[in-house]
């Protein structure tokens, strides 16, 4: 895994970030829409949103006086083309495995 991947997996890495951000990839929401129904304060929210932000995984504009938060579509596809290349040198070390033994 590149440095520049670590931040994105580790920010997924905290559950109740995680579940910040799959709120935000059902579609772009303030922060007190985020915050509804989670076990931590809108505060608490506005810091995981940081980091998020930070990880490149959201981004936010002004609408008046709240913050919109959507997923950032060029950071999700940095995390997925590192997921496939992941699961791609996985696969063919199994492929290479399997021969080895046959």
């Amino acid at each position: 895994m590149t440095a520049n991947h670590q931040p994105a997996f580790a920010a997924l890495g905290d559950p109740t970030r995680r579940a910040v951000f799959e709120r935000i990839a059902a579609g772009p929401l303030p922060v007190v829409a985020i915050a509804r129904g989670l076990p931590v304060s809108r505060p608490a929210v506005s810091q995981h949103l940081k980091l998020l932000k930070s990880a490149r995984l959201v981004l936010d504009h002004a609408e008046g006086t709240r913050r919109i938060y959507r997923v950032n579509p060029d950071g999700l596809a940095e995390l997925r083309a590192q997921l496939d290349r992941f699961w791609s040198q996985t696969l063919t070390n199994f492929k290479t495995l399997v021969e080895e033994e046959a």
